[in-house]
């Protein structure tokens, strides 16, 4: 029994991790997050500014 069901259950666990990485990779690049990653890139650099002499 556990022959024919553990096949079956990983490859569920795989398609479901499949999905979610593909759904988690669109969310990210997504024209939404823009202004987000936007100001995320620029802390950097402002912190440069306030450490300067």
């Amino acid at each position: 029994m556990h022959r024919e069901v553990e096949p079956m259950i990983t490859g569920i666990v795989t398609a479901l991790l499949l999905a979610a990485f593909l759904l988690g990779t669109a969310w990210v690049y997504s024209g939404r997050q823009s202004a987000d990653y936007e100001r995320a890139a620029r802390v950097p650099l402002e912190g440069d500014a306030e450490n300067a002499p």
